[in-house]
């Protein structure tokens, strides 16, 4: 069964599904080897960890093809792709969708930002027009080889013109074909209760820490109708900031001691890069010699 049915009939079950994100093949696999039922490729993640640059559209198709890539190769979760605006228009859909496909992808999230986009978390996000939003995502849908692949259909019309905009566009969206819809930034627990009653499902509600959207469990968005609740770059925040705090204090103390009993061991981290895997890999093979 291939990842994208995988993930197509997890969200045909009860129960929503809970998908953290990240931007590099350690975070992904760390993902998998916890118990999730899929991995979300975030392209702020991968912009922060994987090139060290804010979201803001210095990351283009080839970066993220490139890093897909590298997480498929350590992983086997279906994953989510963020294909922010799919890099161009209807040509650069086609092209965006095939090859991550080629890729083995579940999912492929496309946004209506003009280019240079930015995260849906910050101010002066510019929005194509409806018509140019839409004609993307049908070109997404009809370039799939595989109908199973899920086209995750984001809408970031919110911040610049108002949720009605943002329920309207998502209308357009699952009209031409989006299988899960996505509007981004909502700012109040009021407006994610109206997205979950009045859009179609699957529905993606996506919690990013400190951004303007109120934080609320899983358990609460399923109530609200939602199908996926999305951590999207929580691991890569975690990095910078335990990462930053140890710095900072060896940078005064000159000692990593007091810090030993909040590190993986070198045991630790060498199992979670599947080394015991390999070492097992490599006995088993010996033994038949």
């Amino acid at each position: 069964m291939s990842a994208a049915l995988t993930l197509r009939k997890r969200l045909e079950q009860p129960g929503i599904v809970v998908i953290p994100g990240g931007g590099s093949p350690l975070e992904l696999r760390q993902i998998e080897q916890a118990g999730f039922d899929a991995g979300y490729v975030s392209g702020y993640a991968t912009a922060a960890t994987r090139y060290g640059e804010p979201d803001i559209g210095l990351v283009a198709y080839a970066d993220i093809e490139d890093a897909v890539l590298a997480i498929r190769r350590v992983t086997t979760i279906p994953l989510i792709v963020d294909c922010d605006t799919g890099y161009g228009d209807i040509a650069n859909v086609v092209r965006t969708v095939r090859g991550m496909e080629l890729l083995g992808v579940a999912a492929i999230q496309l946004e209506d930002q003009a280019w240079p986009k930015r995260c849906g978390h910050m101010d002066n996000k510019i929005v194509e027009t409806r018509e140019v939003a839409v004609r993307k995502i049908k070109a997404a849908v009809a370039a799939r080889s595989n109908p199973e692949t899920l086209i995750v259909a984001r809408t970031d019309s919110r911040g610049p013109m108002g949720l009605q905009e943002a329920l309207d566009r998502c209308m357009l969206f699952k009209q031409a074909g989006a299988d899960v819809l996505f509007v981004d930034g909502p700012q109040s627990l009021e407006e994610l209760e109206r997205i979950g009653r009045e859009l179609p499902g699957p529905l993606l509600a996506n919690m990013s820490e400190t951004g303007l959207t109120p934080l609320r469990s899983a358990r609460e968005l399923q109530d609200m109708g939602y199908a996926i609740a999305l951590f999207p770059s929580s691991t890569v925040r975690l990095t910078i900031k335990v990462v930053g705090d140890f710095l900072s204090d060896l940078k005064k103390t000159g000692d990593s001691r007091s810090w030993v009993d909040r590190m993986a061991s070198l045991e630790q981290t060498n199992n979670a890069l599947g080394l015991d895997h390999i070492r097992e890999f490599e006995k088993k093979l010996l033994s038949q010699e």
